[in-house]
């Protein structure tokens, strides 16, 4: 390679020629020295000229790739979002209202029941032994009191004719009458045991779902023991309760009012179950624990995919912002001044300030000075510098992306 030197570096021979006599006719130890130093010297300017007239033009650094989405116009619902639980209408943990053994069972443990149906079976023998017998005590104490009521009419006739005392009249009369009590607790006894006799049939109080028999036929139960028969499980309807934080409470109790507060529920991460209904219950204070008011919708859940105790995801609308102007939820960042997207002006990227009103994961809603129409960036904002062109890229999963220029 040929390479020429600057004037400047081919007088370096002439310049070391022209070093003083002094230095020349030094002894040959100094003159290797200064031609050493000399050497070095020559090299470095050498190399200086060869990189500097060899080096690489400046690297132009491209528009840095992204993809974009539009700026639209529309009404949108802000929701909020929160975690609810199913709740059963009523919960019933059945018992016997009487003392007896237990002697079989007329449902399926899971079977759906009705009011009144008949679910658990006492011995009725002895039940139907006490009913013999305080008919049969009513039945003598009536014929006693058949006979007093005689002797206190003849005895009441005598004493009018002063064939008897008065103290006679007034024992019979005071017999006849402590007989009449007496008749008179004979049919509330007979009244009581035709009752636990039919208290030995132990029937559904409510509709509903039974869960597992707990105690099982062949054994001794007591009257109103804690250990129930079985549970039962109204799901028709059911509630669904959830909370949200008091800072809603404005939204909430004006929503109420106008009758438009409802509940949205989906079963908890599936799309299994969707379904609405009202807000008819808010909570009469807030927790001070969690700063939290409990709300409850009632739902018909005729199909029985809802089931107390589910967790499911709960959407309640709270607001509504009419021809609001809607980006994609991508497009919106955080910035240290607060959130912004990046607008595309003459293929130029511009950070545009804006703020939030409601974002649902998919877009958001937002105020600022953005245009219908108008391109935001949504994908690639990291190596985005404002004010500098970009290239659109195809949408994700494309195949064969062919950048764009922005225009």
């Amino acid at each position: 390679m040929n390479i020429r030197l600057p004037d400047s570096l081919q007088s370096v021979p002439a310049a070391v020629q022209g070093f003083p006599d002094s230095v020349r006719q030094a002894n040959p130890r100094t003159r290797l020295i200064a031609s050493a130093v000399g050497i070095v010297v020559a090299l470095a300017l050498v190399w200086y000229a060869v990189d500097t007239l060899t080096a690489p033009p400046e690297r132009v650094i491209p528009p840095p790739p992204v993809r974009v989405g539009t700026v639209t116009q529309s009404n949108v619902t802000a929701y909020e979002q929160t975690i609810g639980t199913i709740v059963a209408n009523a919960t019933v943990q059945v018992t016997a209202r009487v003392d007896g053994q237990l002697d079989s069972a007329a449902f399926t443990e899971g079977q759906t029941v009705k009011a009144g149906d008949i679910l658990f079976r006492l011995d009725p023998k002895p039940f139907e032994a006490a009913l013999a017998q305080t008919k049969a005590a009513t039945a003598r104490d009536e014929a006693s009191l058949a006979s007093a009521n005689n002797d206190a009419r003849r005895y009441s006739i005598l004493a009018k004719m002063g064939a008897a005392s008065s103290s006679q009249r007034d024992q019979f009369v005071a017999q006849a009458q402590a007989l009449t009590a007496t008749v008179k607790a004979d049919k509330a006894a007979t009244d009581m045991a035709a009752l636990n006799l039919e208290w030995s049939v132990i029937r559904s109080p409510v509709d509903g779902k039974t869960g597992p028999i707990l105690i099982q036929p062949g054994n001794l139960i007591k009257a109103n023991d804690t250990n129930a028969l079985v549970t039962i499980t109204q799901i028709h309807p059911v509630k669904v309760s959830f909370f949200l934080p008091q800072s809603d409470l404005p939204q909430i109790q004006q929503r109420m009012a106008s009758g438009a507060l409802i509940a949205n529920v989906q079963a908890h991460n599936t799309d299994a179950v969707h379904e609405s209904a009202k807000v008819d219950f808010v909570g009469n204070a807030v927790s001070a624990t969690t700063g939290t008011i409990e709300l409850r919708a009632t739902f018909p859940n005729t199909d029985n995919k809802l089931v107390p105790g589910q967790v499911v995801d709960v959407a309640v609308a709270l607001n509504q912002f009419n021809r609001a102007i809607v980006v994609p939820h991508d497009a919106v960042n955080v910035g240290p001044d607060g959130r912004y997207v990046y607008a595309l002006e003459n293929g130029n990227a511009v950070l545009v300030p804006v703020n939030v009103l409601n974002d649902d994961g998919q877009v958001a809603a937002v105020q600022g000075k953005l245009k219908i129409g108008q391109k935001v960036i949504t994908d690639g904002q990291l190596r985005v510098i404002p004010g500098k062109p970009v290239t659109i890229m195809g949408k994700k999963g494309a195949h064969g992306h062919k950048a764009a220029a922005a225009r």
